[in-house]
């Protein structure tokens, strides 16, 4: 049940993130709501079949965005990485780790954005990078990334009881 969750949960954030959030004009261009995906993944498992789940999440992110091919799954998978190598010498729990490890998680996706558009452009491309809005997803990101994480965290405690519940709801039925 938990496959469900994160199948929805996906679905979810690709649709807020693709054709929600663009229609409004005070946030036209958001960062990357599935970073809180990835980073909620790589914070509950730590199963190499994550990583698998993170190249699928990347390669549709990457299908309907219109960035370089492998952009998303790169900073994805790096972004698993980092947390994965992190979580075993921190304790993950923390706020403030939750904080660094999303500043990081923005910093590297943008910065893998940046070096694709100086492959692209080479010595022009500092005419075609938006500084004001690399900043303003640096910082959307830093707020609501950790908000992400604790309400999808909430959510899928809900789920957890809800599918527990059906279960035995179930198994009682199917015994009398």
């Amino acid at each position: 049940m938990n496959a469900v969750f994160f199948i929805l949960l996906t679905v979810f954030f690709m649709i807020l993130q693709t054709i929600i959030l663009p229609t409004f004009d005070w946030f036209p261009q958001c960062f990357d709501l599935m970073i809180i995906n990835v980073l909620f993944l790589s914070f509950i498992s730590s199963h190499y079949a994550m990583a698998f789940a993170i190249i699928l999440i990347g390669c549709i992110m990457d299908s309907v965005s219109g960035v370089p091919f492998c952009l998303h799954i790169f900073s994805y998978l790096w972004i698993y990485i980092i947390v994965y190598l992190v979580k075993q010498f921190l304790f993950k729990q923390s706020i403030i780790f939750i904080l660094i490890i999303s500043i990081v998680s923005i910093v590297i996706q943008q910065g893998l954005f940046v070096f694709s558009i100086f492959i692209n452009h080479g010595s022009r491309a500092t005419q075609f990078i938006d500084l004001g809005l690399l900043i303003r997803q640096i910082f959307w990101g830093i707020v609501f990334v950790p908000l992400g994480i604790w309400l999808v965290n909430i959510f899928r405690q809900k789920w957890v009881l809800i599918t527990k519940a059906m279960g035995k709801q179930m198994a009682q039925k199917y015994r009398g």
